[in-house]
């Protein structure tokens, strides 16, 4: 749940923006993600036609990725759009 918040911020955009730490990060994995797809479509120089087939998602949700609509996507679509392009995807928990 969001919540205003009127201190400096942080670095941690999510957080400055109201977000507990546990949101925070999974919404930083998401755009992490979305930012990664993002690169890869444009480094391919790929036509969302095509990007739409390699994924098996529609050219709309493709438009939608390239737009950065990151709320439009779940940390767990975003993992099997990465695997779909043969990428692995891994988390790291430290203390």
């Amino acid at each position: 749940m969001m919540k205003k918040t009127t201190s400096k911020p942080s670095g941690r955009r999510f957080v400055d923006l109201g977000f507990n730490q546990a949101e925070a990060f999974v919404l930083q994995m998401r755009v992490n993600l979305m930012s990664d797809l993002r690169r890869y479509i444009e480094t391919q120089q790929l036509t969302q036609a095509e990007v739409a087939k390699r994924l098996g998602i529609s050219q709309s949700r493709v438009s939608d990725l390239v737009r950065g609509k990151w709320d439009k996507f779940s940390l767990e679509m975003l993992i099997t759009l990465e695997t779909r392009l043969g990428r692995r995807v891994s988390v790291q928990v430290t203390a």
